[in-house]
């Protein structure tokens, strides 16, 4: 449980094991000495900060709740994890969760969990071109090979609208599948043209002479909603007690990281090993305490309009 799903999302910037706290020795909660043991799956970002935090002040410990941590690339790995009871907890993007919703597939969302600045220029996900690169706007992708976490996802999505916006034709862009830490060194040798990337691997590539062409996620919606917490229908149905001490600490933890950003700064290098002067240029997500419905609503019509869905997800049972 402690190893990388699948291999994934091994590189520069994380651990190759990653833990809150132990693991638990069955795929079912563990429970010992009035202590339970959840397994949550988690992206290596620092949009999950919180979480560690949450561990760390003991928002999670004084509910009787021990976090057990595994890392994968992006929600879409964390999805099935979760509704096979692998995880009893993921984090994962809008995208993955309504896609799983609409194809039948029982996940509940539960709480907020990161959200977009909504200042251009200014967030935490950024579009980025190679120091010296001709290509100055998003319209000027066609034909470029454009790195994305997850390909027919979130980021996807995004950067299709900030092509389109720029008056270019997403469906010529080449998307390629590239994980968030492998990006800086497949920009910086020219593999690929552009990078859609969040927190730390943003900072990375801008410390490295890459110039911010778009803020994707913002040209979404306003403070856009990217991803949540969330756990299996059936989980939920079984274990309320459980779900709702894990929704109180990621609230308090939320509240935290808001408020403390020299604490999310320091809690990122227990889980990414993210040099010191990356560190200080990364820009901070929001985390609000409750999800933007309109956002997601935005978005889910951007991600139909891409074709992502067979049937409209029902956002009534997917949220909380």
């Amino acid at each position: 449980m402690r190893r990388l799903l699948a291999g994934l999302a091994t590189g520069t910037f994380l651990l190759a094991t990653a833990a809150c706290g132990s693991s638990g020795g069955s795929s079912s909660t563990a429970t010992s000495g009035g202590t339970t043991t959840v397994k949550v799956g988690i992206i290596p970002i620092v949009d999950v900060a919180p979480l560690y935090l949450g561990e760390k002040e003991g928002f999670f410990g004084k509910r009787g709740l021990k976090l057990s941590t595994t890392l994968a690339q992006g929600g879409a790995a964390i999805v099935p994890g979760v509704t096979s009871g692998q995880f009893q907890f993921g984090f994962s993007n809008m995208t993955s969760l309504m896609i799983a919703q609409s194809n039948g597939v029982p996940v509940q969302a539960i709480a907020s969990g990161v959200a977009s600045t909504g200042v251009a220029g200014k967030d935490f996900g950024g579009l980025v071109v190679k120091k010296g690169s001709s290509i100055t706007s998003p319209g000027q992708l066609e034909g470029k090979k454009v790195a994305v976490n997850t390909l027919k996802n979130i980021n996807e999505t995004a950067v299709r609208e900030s092509v389109r916006k720029a008056g270019g034709d997403p469906d010529k862009v080449d998307f390629v599948e590239l994980a968030f830490d492998q990006m800086p060194a497949a920009l910086d040798k020219g593999r690929i043209d552009a990078a859609m990337a969040v927190e730390p691997a943003l900072a990375t590539m801008k410390l490295q002479g890459a110039t911010e062409i778009a803020s994707p996620l913002v040209d979404v919606a306003q403070n856009l909603t990217v991803a949540m917490y969330f756990t299996s229908t059936s989980y939920a149905q079984k274990n309320p007690a459980v779900v709702k001490k894990f929704q109180e600490a990621v609230a308090e933890s939320l509240s935290y990281a808001d408020a403390h950003p020299d604490a999310v700064r320091q809690i990122v290098t227990t889980y990414t090993k993210t040099p010191a002067d990356v560190l200080a240029k990364v820009t901070l997500p929001k985390w609000p305490a409750e999800a933007n419905r309109s956002s997601i609503e935005a978005l889910e019509k951007l991600s139909e309009q891409d074709g992502l869905f067979k049937a409209a997800p029902d956002l009534d049972k997917l949220l909380p």
